[in-house]
């Protein structure tokens, strides 16, 4: 098995995110389809910042799939706006892990969005697997 910390010690961390044209659409705004991916994002530095790696957990037959998916949208985002995420690991059972997300404009403090993602933790044959002891947040 990789050498993974004995309990991640993170469970809230903030990454800054600065929406690419792509990410709009013809109004400039940030199109709906693009949060669940600044999800992933903010659950991936999460992770990161507890020295685990997504690519580490694979190789050793851990998996995470979307299993619920839960986005309220509060105000308009727009392109080259920088906004701040808030991942939040606020629950582990034996074979989920539940996030909450905040986005943020930082300079002013308005919330542009929230949501909340159930992932299921799999094998490599798609197979519900329990939750690596690990991952449990220290207490």
């Amino acid at each position: 098995m990789m050498n993974f910390p004995e309990k991640v010690t993170i469970n809230s961390f903030k990454t800054t995110i600065v929406p690419r044209y792509s990410e709009t659409d013809q109004g400039g705004v940030i199109h709906n389809s693009v949060y669940p991916v600044w999800f992933e994002i903010g659950r991936t530095e999460l992770l990161r910042a507890n020295k685990v790696a997504y690519k580490d957990l694979e190789a050793a037959g851990i998996f995470f799939v979307v299993a619920e998916i839960h986005i309220k949208y509060r105000r308009p985002a727009f392109y080259d706006e920088t906004l701040e995420i808030e991942t939040t690991c606020d629950k582990v059972t034996a074979s989920k892990i539940i996030h909450t997300y905040k986005i943020t404009d930082p300079k002013t403090g308005i919330t542009v969005a929230e949501g909340m993602t159930a992932l299921a933790c799999i094998n490599k044959d798609g197979k519900v697997r329990r939750i690596p002891d690990f991952m449990y947040p220290a207490e």
